[in-house]
This record gives structure tokens, sequence and C-alpha cells, in this order.
């Protein structure tokens, strides 16, 4: 079901593709008592992948199809892991439920993408699932065989998502995590960008944050850096080979760990500094609320509404900290901020 990059490593599937695929074989099997085996999805960048059904069950009013996850060459907690799809009829006009079964888990502190209480299904897999549906009126429990246990070894119960894992995926495509290869092109995307004569460029956090910057910019292709969690990277190489202007682009999560003076993003190596955000608060209540925030997006939505703009704040230690590794090169920073709905909430820089 993988297949190779460019560097010979190979790409996976995410949760969120795994649960839509046997979400759509297990609503067939429900609708015509057949499993379709293997089973072809489409994918939001428009990949059509086939997967092979590991789990086939039909019972009265129900059916289960499961698959099993293959992260590529991912060191993903959840590569072989077994992901069950239990479809039945819900009442006529009621859409699409869902629900979270044994190993998914259940939301219970706000700041994340889904509402308190809610079984933890991410955004972007509920849609892939209600495309494969279309205007079926049913119930859609997902499930992972030993996702509780799994859960333990990611950051979920931290975030206050308990009793499991949750179902991922904003493309539906795991790529392959190697320091190595990941900095080399980015390396290679800003000898690209000089080559081409380009006098700015943009390193992105993920795929949101680079649409919206490529937007804001009208940047052409070449001059987006695919910088993920590596901001360090991006910014030493420019050091010692610069471009005239770099905007940094990114969620206020990964762009408070860099105000923290963090260079690694990644959620393993680094953590939000809530003490930090709460001291860039005046009002001593808001801070309180600050430091006691269970996500950055949660300590964004506290200012928000005491009308402190912790968007900008953030945005301008992010720069001070860039600034800081560029060590007097000559490349202006701007710094852009954006909530998970793509919204910029925090400008610093040469054009906030």
């Amino acid at each position: 079901m993988s297949r190779p990059d460019a560097g010979g490593l190979r790409y996976g599937w995410t949760t969120g593709a795994c649960a839509t695929a046997a979400t759509k074989a297990a609503h067939a099997a429900l609708l015509t008592g057949e499993f379709p085996d293997p089973v072809e999805i489409t994918l939001p960048k428009g990949q059509r992948p086939a997967f092979a059904l590991a789990v086939e069950e039909i019972g009265d009013g129900f059916a289960t199809a499961g698959i099993v996850k293959d992260a590529g060459d991912d060191p993903d907690v959840t590569h072989g892991a077994l992901i069950r799809s239990t479809v039945r009829r819900g009442a006529p006009g009621t859409g699409v439920a869902f629900r979270a079964g044994p190993g998914v888990g259940t939301v219970t502190r706000p700041g994340l993408p889904l509402d308190v209480g809610e079984p933890a299904i991410n955004p972007v897999p509920r849609q892939m699932m209600r495309d494969v549906l279309g205007d079926a009126d049913v119930i859609v429990e997902i499930s992972v065989d030993g996702g509780a246990e799994l859960a333990r070894r990611t950051w979920n119960p931290r975030l206050g998502i308990l009793g499991g894992l949750s179902i991922l995926g904003t493309t539906g495509v795991v790529v392959p995590y190697s320091c190595s290869a990941w900095i080399d092109s980015i390396r290679r995307g800003i000898d690209v960008a000089r080559a081409a004569g380009r006098t700015h460029v943009a390193g992105a956090t993920g795929s949101t944050s680079e649409r919206v910057v490529a937007e804001l910019y009208g940047l052409p292709e070449e001059a987006l850096l695919d910088m993920g969690d590596f901001a360090g990277a991006v910014l030493k190489y420019l050091r010692r080979h610069p471009v005239p202007r770099l905007t940094i682009a990114g969620g206020i999560g990964k762009l408070a760990k860099l105000a923290a003076g963090h260079l690694d993003l990644h959620s393993a190596r680094s953590q939000v500094d809530f003490a930090l955000l709460a001291s860039m608060v005046g009002d001593p209540d808001t801070a309180g609320r600050v430091r006691a925030a269970n996500t950055a997006l949660d300590a964004l939505q506290i200012c928000g509404r005491a009308g402190v703009p912790l968007g900008d704040l953030v945005a301008a230690r992010a720069r001070d900290t860039a600034l800081g590794v560029l060590r007097g090169a000559p490349v202006a920073v701007d710094v852009v901020v954006i909530d998970r709905a793509g919204t910029i909430v925090g400008r610093a820089g040469e054009s906030a």
C-alpha cells in the first residue's frame, strides 16, 4: 500500500485514510452484503490508494471492516495497528454520526479542533468519511485494537484526549520522518530559490500555513520551503546562504515554541511554555488562565476574549529568536501566525 518517495523512503497512510477506507468497505457491505476488497479511496490531494481488508464482519444491522495501518518508513506509533470501522444504520435525516470505539480517545478539554465530549476523530478524516458515505444516514464507530495502550506513548493524555488514540491526517499520507533527508531538502529548497533569483522565501510549518503565506504574498512554489519542525535548519542555512527576505509562517503552537527559543518544533523534542506565554500577558487574571491553558490554541482563545493580542506577541518573540540565529545576516524577517482554520492571528516584522 505504501509507495517510494524520491529519496527511496516509503510513504505510508494516515489513521484517517485507513478509517475512511474501512468505513467505505463496511458501508458497502451493510448495503449489499459484500465487502469490496481491496477498497479504493480518493485522498484530499487526489491520490487513489487501495487498501486490503484484514477484518470483515456482518451482523444484525451492522457491518465491520478493518485495515492494518502501514506507515511506510515513518517510525509511527500506530504502524501495524488494526483500525476498524463499524457502520450501523441511523435514523432517517440524521446524516453521519461518529462514535469512539475501543482504542479511540474522547476529547475532555477545550483548545482542540473538536468540542469537548466528541470522539477524537479530526475534522479532515471526518470529511473524508462523509465523502465516501454520501447522503447516508449512518452511525460510524471507529476503533483501534490496542489503541488505549498506544495512546500512552503519545501526547494525547496530556492534551485531555482520554481512552485512546486520535484519528488523524490532513492529506491521508504519512511522509517518512528523516531528519537528515528533511534538512537536506530544506537546504536544496533554499538553493533553488536563490538560483531562481527569488528575493523572498517562506518557511512554513505545515500545509495550511504554507497556503496562507503563499496567498498573502503571491509567492511561487520555488519560494516555499517545507520547513516543518526544522526552523533551525532554515535559519542556519540562510545565515550562510542569505536571501533578502524570509517569512516564517505557522500555527500558534509551533511558533510559541520558536518564541521560547526552540529551533526543533517537533512535539517529542519541545513543548509549549505556558509560563512564558503568561509572562507576555499584562492582566494577572488572564495570565493565570493562560498559565493553566491546555494548548496554545486554548491560550490564544483566552487572550482573544480578554482583548490581548497573544498572536502578535508570539510573532514578535519568534522573530527575535530568528534574528538571533541569523546573527546579522542580510535577511529581513517577518512572522505570520495562524490558527487551525488558517486565519491570521498574529504578525510581526516588515509587513506587520
